[in-house]
């Protein structure tokens, strides 16, 4: 059988320092933003992950792999590895530095929100504009039209400019399309990140069937779960390398194993650094034990605290800052907030308490939100502390061996003779 993808040692790099992004209006907000001391908006690597010589920032490095038709591969790392890159480079986005790919087949990409539709341009429109770039005529696009407005479920705005669109919706129709104009390949970046949880399911379901059907498939993903439901094979980038290749659950417990060695502290002393954009950052945020325990660790029995040092830089903002808790299997524990309110400018703390006697054992992490006016995520920050939860055996109740579960709490039982 032969490859669908085919990467041949291919490394990619980009070169640090003023360089022009190929537009004014774009080199001019960069250097604005320089001026005051904020980091350029167009920059999108994150370079505190990846390795520098010199002005040379490589993103990828001495890549290879080969993937099967009818493949479905899985692509994990954390923020800055160099997953985007290499999809970018697949789809032809960009070219690598250096190396070979050979791909067989048409590739459909789902690259971020919007890529490669018209703003000016209608739902309808669009569908016929990406079947054009992909090769397909006009008649067999239309003979698929109506299956892919069905499946975005946006019919009543399928003739209304996509820039009107939200970002759900720019999924909704993207997703549709892509996965309906019969590309031999398909890849999909973490943009499924920003649709419902039932769409995600529906998008999901619709890559298992892709792939039960032949389509071959490169999934990036921070979601674990989704990782090991729909695709044998994964493979792990870290800092433009390929760290592991393998069976999907081999190499995912590996990965969040190193990912996530237990950091209950993170800072950032310089605003420029932080992460956030012009309305707001976040400074530190902390898991502080509650009771004093041997070498301050957190046991099942321990309540903590979790602190998010914030700064709002635009007064009057209505912000929101929520967090996901993360067990080391990638499922999303529980999902907590403050409430919404408008903060002037200035410095703010944000406390969530946690009760002892709640959390199975094992390692946590936490995905930090900041919402704008209660709905538009303002940006977002992924594992950024992560911590063991221990058990001591010093609980009312307990166990030689750890059992299994999401949460352990301790419950009120009551024992009634009835007579």
């Amino acid at each position: 059988m032969a490859t669908a993808i085919s990467i041949e040692n291919v490394s990619k790099s980009y070169r640090l320092g003023l360089i022009g992004t190929g537009t004014l209006r774009e080199d001019l907000q960069g250097w604005w933003h320089r001026v005051r001391g904020l980091p350029d908006p167009n920059r999108r690597v994150d370079q505190s992950h990846l390795p520098v010589e010199g002005h040379t920032l490589w993103a990828l490095q001495d890549v290879s792999l080969e993937i099967q038709p009818g493949e479905i591969l899985g692509i994990i790392g954390r923020n800055g590895a160099g997953k985007s890159t290499l999809l970018k480079i697949l789809s032809r986005v960009t070219a690598p530095t250096s190396g070979r790919i050979r791909v067989k087949g048409r590739v459909a990409s789902l690259l971020e929100v919007g890529t490669g539709f018209h703003p000016e341009l209608t739902g309808r429109e669009n569908i016929f504009l990406n079947g054009a770039i992909l090769g397909m005529t006009k008649a067999e696009v239309a003979k698929k039209f109506d299956e892919i407005v069905d499946f975005s479920e946006i019919e009543q705005f399928i003739d209304t400019p996509v820039k009107r669109y939200s970002s759900g919706m720019y999924v909704r129709l993207a997703f549709a399309v892509a996965a309906h104009l019969d590309p031999e390949i398909l890849v999909v970046d973490e943009v499924l990140a920003v649709g419902d949880a039932a769409f995600q399911k529906k998008c999901l379901g619709k890559m298992d069937e892709a792939g039960a059907g032949g389509r071959t498939i490169l999934f990036v993903t921070h979601n674990m779960i989704a990782a090991q439901s729909l695709c044998k094979r994964t493979v792990w980038l870290d800092r433009g390398r390929v760290m592991e290749d393998g069976a999907t659950a081999a190499v995912v417990s590996r990965y969040l194993r190193n990912a996530w060695g237990a950091q209950r502290e993170k800072t950032w002393d310089e605003r420029a650094q932080a992460p956030g954009n012009d309305t707001a950052r976040l400074r530190k945020i902390r898991v502080v034990p509650q009771v004093a325990t041997p070498s301050d660790v957190v046991t099942m029995a321990t309540p903590f605290a979790i602190e998010i040092e914030y700064e709002v830089m635009e007064s009057g903002t209505m912000l929101h800052v929520a967090q996901h808790l993360i067990n080391e299997q990638g499922l999303i524990v529980l999902t907590s907030g403050e409430v919404a309110r408008i903060h002037p400018a200035g410095r703010y703390k944000a406390v969530c308490h946690m009760p002892g006697n709640l959390l199975n054992s094992g390692k946590y992490s936490l995905n930090i939100y900041f919402l704008k006016d209660n709905s538009k995520l303002l940006f977002r920050h992924d594992g950024v502390v992560s911590f063991d939860v221990v058990d001591t055996q010093e609980r009312e109740i307990g166990f030689m061996v750890r059992e299994p579960g999401v949460v352990q709490p301790v419950l009120k039982w009551d024992w009634i003779e009835e007579r």
